[in-house]
């Protein structure tokens, strides 16, 4: 599902997703499960008619900057290495420049990348254990030098999946966090298993939101604070955010499935267009 939305840039042409694998995927984008073996019955409904529409809405990127690639790499059918990766980006980059005759040193103009994401972009650093460097700027406000485990941007579809694990607190924590407020207040808070869960069920509940929202929501991952390197907001609400690489061997994924390469001198604006909805069916039980 999340292949097919990437490459569909119309938002006229309705998609519909089958769950194929029930056992290990929950299919959250797709029909409900019931249809998975009786194909015929939603097709049957899809012709009379009963169903209703469903807009999500899907992020653009404009990329520009010294030395970009626009060629994607894509991870949907290969599982690869850290190395093998690398040099998929390496070679896409090789063929491009050849292609144009000339190294892009130059600053590019900017350039719409023929793919839109319907879950999240993350950008960081390709090898997990390195910190990623970038600079951002949100609704065109001053750039931030930051260092982090990465940055995610997401949808509302989006806010359901790997974001939501990002920014998620577990109950241990926020037993740990009401503890500590209630050492240092003269509030008598109550620190039972049921106002435990209740209030990290309802912290974790505020990180959804709707499907057809035109807001994004960024999270910097565990964040590096110092005397360099700020971090004003974990994580906020956005319509436009601007990320300006200064990475060694960073990539820009959009739904785990497209990788860009994002090394330092690359730029990305992100943001969201009422013409890149996608159009999808809600077909109940």
């Amino acid at each position: 599902m999340l292949l097919v939305a990437s490459k569909v840039l119309s938002k006229d042409k309705p998609i519909v997703g089958v769950n194929t694998d029930p056992e290990r995927s929950e299919g959250h984008l797709c029909l409900p499960v019931r249809y998975t073996r009786a194909f015929p019955e939603a097709l049957e409904k899809l012709c009379r008619g009963e169903f209703r529409w469903l807009w999500r809405q899907r992020i653009r990127v404009h990329l520009e900057g010294t030395g970009i690639n626009p060629t994607p790499v894509d991870l949907h059918e290969q599982q690869l290495s850290l190395e093998q990766h690398s040099q998929a980006h390496r070679i896409t980059t090789n063929d491009v420049r050849q292609r144009a005759g000339t190294i892009h040193d130059r600053a590019s103009k900017p350039s719409l990348l023929p793919v839109r994401s319907l879950n999240e972009i993350f950008i960081g650093e390709s090898l997990s254990s390195r910190a990623s460097y970038y600079e951002i700027s949100v609704d065109d406000g001053p750039w931030e030098k930051q260092k982090s485990s990465g940055l995610s941007i997401c949808t509302g579809t989006g806010s359901k999946a790997w974001s939501y694990n990002i920014n998620k607190l577990e109950e241990q924590a926020v037993e740990e966090v009401l503890k500590i407020g209630k050492s240092l207040s003269c509030f008598e808070i109550p620190l039972n298993r049921e106002f435990i869960e209740n209030v990290t069920d309802k912290y974790n509940e505020s990180l959804v939101f709707a499907l057809d929202d035109r807001h994004l929501l960024y999270s910097v991952r565990e964040p590096i604070v110092n005397r360099v390197f700020s971090n004003s907001r974990q994580r906020g609400f956005a319509n436009k955010v601007c990320v300006r690489s200064r990475c060694w061997d960073a990539c820009m994924v959009i739904d785990g499935g497209t990788s860009f390469e994002f090394n330092d001198g690359a730029i990305a604006t992100i943001s969201m267009s009422e013409e890149d909805q996608l159009r999808t069916v809600v077909l109940e039980n």
